[in-house]
């Protein structure tokens, strides 16, 4: 098949900041920051196949940041070359050209065409294990058994964390028209069902001292409902068209504190979990257009 992705944006996003420590310039003959100029530096987002002559490194640390402490139960080398070995399916942004490591990547892999692939085994036991009693997404355990005729797609999605927003829109709207392209070409991409496996957090309370407080103690008694947040803000749109959504705790034992040392400007600490949007292949195009509209504003 020949190449359909166009290299540049398909809509114009907005200027990107220059990064940590670079977006404030502070006036040579001012004392104040009241009055200091902004710096921002113009970023040509570009979108490619993914690219097996020089991508695999950088889909390497995409993944290990979204499968988080859990990396290590799966052979990412071995993902990578999977998501290489479809090149015409999913997207990589990138801001240096094609020869240029991904900032973010899209891409869906079929469980079932692919399940004598190790990596495969390994995540689809992983999923399974967490769906099973988990109350709200026990819908995805029966799809995961091998006696199932469904054809699941996970879809595998993970960008830096200053990355725009408006970069997502147009990956899932390619793979959705790659999709389409493929199944006319009889390829394997039949999906009856869609199943995202991103990362959302809960905030901790921090047992580091502030101030004049001592360090918080734990507090004994019941747990009460804990807030889910998002790295990935369309995740919660996507699951308004779900039909099974929910966390689980990464299986991978962290240090005390960890949740502290995962603080930003915030007085709570936060703790990481995976996280699952089960979407059928009738809804799919329509989470898809709302993810759109959302982050996009089309």
């Amino acid at each position: 098949m020949a190449k359909r992705k166009s290299r540049r944006d398909p809509e114009e996003l907005p200027d990107a900041p220059e990064g940590p420590g670079k977006g404030k310039r502070k006036n040579a003959n001012d004392d104040s920051d009241s009055d200091s100029d902004m710096d921002m530096v113009n970023v040509d987002f570009e979108w490619f196949d993914p690219q097996p002559a020089v991508d695999f490194h950088g889909l390497k640390t995409l993944l290990r940041q979204l499968l988080d402490v859990d990396n290590q139960l799966f052979n990412l080398s071995e993902l990578a070359d999977l998501i290489l070995s479809q090149p015409l399916l999913g997207s990589t942004i990138k801001v240096d050209g094609n020869e240029s490591d991904p900032y973010a990547f899209l891409t869906v892999l079929n469980l079932e065409t692919h399940k004598d692939n190790q990596v495969i085994k390994d995540l689809t036991a992983y999923l399974s294990k967490h769906t099973q009693s988990h109350p709200t997404l026990s819908a995805i355990h029966p799809l995961l058994q091998s006696t199932s005729p469904a054809q699941v797609g996970l879809i595998l999605a993970e960008r830096f964390v200053n990355m725009p927003h408006e970069t997502v829109p147009p990956m899932y709207t390619m793979l959705l028209e790659e999709i389409t392209w493929a199944l006319e070409e009889k390829e394997p991409y039949a999906f009856t069902h869609y199943l995202v496996l991103s990362k959302a957090y809960t905030e901790v309370t921090s047992e580091l001292p502030t101030g004049d407080q001592p360090p918080s103690k734990k507090k004994k008694g019941g747990k009460k409902d804990e807030e889910t947040f998002y790295f990935h803000p369309e995740d919660e749109v996507l699951q308004k068209h779900a039909l099974a959504y929910g966390s689980f705790d990464f299986e991978t034992p962290v240090d005390e504190g960890a949740s502290d040392s995962k603080r930003a400007f915030q007085e709570a600490g936060i703790k990481p979990k995976a996280h699952l949007v089960l979407i059928e292949k009738d809804k799919f195009e329509g989470a898809v257009g709302a993810v759109k509209t959302y982050l996009s504003g089309a």
